[in-house]
């Protein structure tokens, strides 16, 4: 047999072999490094036995799918050490990810850290034993009595899942362990070199809320101590900057448990720092961008959303109200403001010279997340957002969709965060079509549509089934949090639907009434999700602009709180931030929370100061920038935000002191 390696070379055999052996013909070194194998592309077992022409790839730690190989055996080396330790806990999955791996229990209780630290100590005693890895398979009758004799409920549901005639594949590791897995695997657990649990967590059995409640551990492994450290070091940053921490610490927001789930409390920071962004979104749309801005109800009868279609597809999402009164109207909190905003723009008879006609309005909206869903300020029950409908005629389409991918790129990359988008189209599911509105015919044409549109302003773009609203496809701008998972930050839907179903029209240049189109879109999007983003990318040390306190003002002594209010109340008039430090603390005390409290300026005022008209000015961005007029650093710091200048801060030792 013939076989073609990655570098084109090739290697002929009279009889079949397996790519371990293959790959100890190659180089020891090679052998000893590798995973896993890929064979006509195809990821397989080092075991795995080649009898005919074909490519293969010897795939080590430096391969994504051979670090999946490790990782996945870790996880399986996690569920021997926990069931070591807790023989009555029951498996659920195991499978590797981006990041490392993880395992679901189903345990009283969930895993502690020193619990955590036990397993770990477990999992270092089983890699030392060095078990081999042995592939073995049964029919799927006498795999479900496998499992069922080991009393794994949550394998035979899966088995049970698998048509009547396949074959189960298992793995055991030497005599003491034995799990359901396809595989790929290490030859043996001495072949994991470094490995860390990370973290534990509720999840639900298959990810429905309605099944078991399960616990989850989450790990990594790498073929390195050196890699694995930088990855923990890695997860240091990550907890450094995830905004649910750092948000409540920095007193931007609370969560409270009598309000509940999903509900968050802004305080008067984060409060200011929402209110600085709303006000910034409302002008440039009302007045650079052409919107008319509306205000309409948080809620409304039942009779709308049959209309709009949400009350069939979207109930399970909505808060209802007396639905169960029968003296009451059955009324239900607005997921969304679409169908409000379409009665605004029936309010009086439309000509195709006023479209397209632009609505903006800053919505709260309410949605039934579930429990499990939620997290900070990503995910939440109430939220308030920058939503907009634009009624157009069919030949405007192209250039309004274009006109708000301008504006989301320009809101953006004026945040400073631009580079750390993709753009998605989301797409329609054809084996789903009761989830949507309209036949195959409208949903291939209205997504060529977007798919075009993105084409033509080079938008690089992916594509996802079963993402589009129940009317319509989406281009959706996507952003990932520290932890990888990705959220939707922008939506721009095209809808060709909803303007028959709400009698809507305008009139054309021949008189005869016309539907329109609708683009259903946001500029920033969710208030509290874009500032959760901007946490987690600044780790709390916004641009100078959006801070809700720009400047302390530090009298060295008492004796200067007069000149410190003086200074206040002119950088005041001047529309800054401002808050003056009049405890009697040490200057170096009061400097030093400052920049605990991430502040873009300090003022030190003292005797010379305040006979001189100065300020001695320290910043986050340059350390110590001297003296300057007060009317001097009035005028920088207005520059800097009314430009919303995103300055650069220096490495710490470049500061001056």
């Amino acid at each position: 047999m013939k076989i073609t390696l990655k570098d084109g070379s090739c290697k002929e055999y009279s009889e079949a072999k397996s790519v371990i052996d293959i790959a100890f013909d190659i180089s020891e070194g090679l052998a000893r490094a590798a995973c896993a194998g890929e064979v006509d592309g195809e990821v397989v077992d080092l075991r795995t036995v080649i009898d005919k022409d074909c490519t293969l790839n010897i795939l080590t730690g430096n391969d994504a799918a051979g670090l999946r190989t490790v990782r996945h055996t870790c996880s399986h080396v996690l569920a021997e050490a926990v069931k070591r330790l807790y023989p009555n806990a029951k498996l659920a999955i195991g499978p590797a990810i981006d990041e490392g791996f993880y395992y679901d229990f189903d345990v009283e209780n969930p895993f502690s850290r020193e619990e955590l630290d036990k397993i770990e100590a477990e999992m270092k005693k089983i890699i030392k034993e060095g078990n081999k890895l042995e592939k073995f398979e049964l029919p799927r009758a006498e795999a479900i009595k496998f499992m069922e004799e080991k009393g794994e409920p949550y394998k035979v549901e899966l088995i049970k899942d698998l048509p009547e005639d396949a074959v189960i594949s298992f793995y055991s590791q030497g005599e003491g362990f034995t799990d359901l897995c396809a595989g790929p695997h290490l030859m043996s657990t001495k072949g994991i070199k470094a490995f860390k649990l990370t973290s534990s967590s509720m999840a639900y059995w298959r990810g429905d809320s309605n099944k078991a409640r399960l616990q989850r551990i989450y790990g990594s492994a790498f073929t390195n101590k050196d890699d694995l450290n930088a990855y923990l070091e890695h997860l240091e940053d990550i907890k450094m900057r995830d905004h649910n921490r750092l948000g409540r610490e920095m007193k931007l927001f609370t969560t409270v448990d009598v309000i509940g789930q999903g509900l968050p409390l802004f305080t008067p920071k984060g409060t200011r720092m929402i209110l600085k962004l709303q006000r910034w979104i409302e002008d440039l749309e009302d007045y650079e961008w052409g919107y008319v801005r509306t205000r309409t109800p948080l809620m409304a009868k039942s009779d709308l959303y049959k209309i709009s279609g949400h009350w069939d597809h979207y109930m399970d999402g909505m808060f209802i109200l007396n639905q169960d009164a029968e003296d009451k109207e059955t009324m239900a909190l607005r997921p969304m403001t679409c169908p409000f905003q379409y009665y605004v723009y029936m309010n009086e008879q439309r000509s195709y010279r006023d479209l397209p006609y632009r609505m903006s309005e800053t919505s709260t909206l309410f949605r039934n997340e579930d429990s499990g869903e939620m997290h900070g300020l990503t995910r939440v029950r109430q939220f308030t957002i920058t939503e907009g409908h634009i009624v157009l005629r069919p030949d405007q389409a192209e250039e309004e969709l274009t006109r708000c991918t301008e504006l989301a790129h320009y809101i953006m990359k004026t945040l400073g965060i631009d580079g750390d988008v993709t753009y998605r189209l989301s797409k329609w599911d054809p084996n789903n079509t009761a989830k949507y509105l309209g036949d195959e015919e409208y949903w291939n044409s209205t997504q060529q549509y977007l798919r075009d549109v993105m084409n033509k302003n080079g938008i690089k773009f992916t594509e996802a089934d079963d993402e589009a609203a129940f009317y319509g496809p989406k281009i959706d701008i996507q952003a990932k949090n520290v932890y990888g998972k990705e959220d939707t930050m922008v939506t721009i839907q095209l809808d060709c639907a909803s303007a028959e179903k709400f009698g809507m029209y305008y009139v054309d240049q021949n008189g005869e009434k016309v539907r329109p189109w609708i683009i259903h879109r946001t500029s920033m999007g969710c208030y509290e999700r874009t500032l959760a983003w901007l946490i987690e990318h600044y780790a709390g040390k916004f641009p100078t602009w959006m801070c809700a306190e720009q400047v302390r003002i530090l009298p060295i002594s008492e004796k200067y709180i007069d000149y410190a209010n003086i200074v206040m109340d002119k950088l005041r008039k001047a529309g800054v931030d401002v808050t003056i430090d009049n405890r009697s603390e040490k200057i170096g005390y009061k400097i030093r929370e400052a920049r605990m409290d991430k502040l873009p300026y300090m003022l030190v005022v003292g005797e010379q100061e305040e006979t001189d008209g100065l300020v001695s000015v320290r910043s986050r961005f340059e350390g110590n920038e001297g003296q300057k007029s007060l009317d001097d650093f009035i005028s920088q710091i207005k520059e800097e935000i009314d430009s919303k200048t995103i300055r650069v801060e220096l490495p710490e030792d470049e500061k001056k002191r």
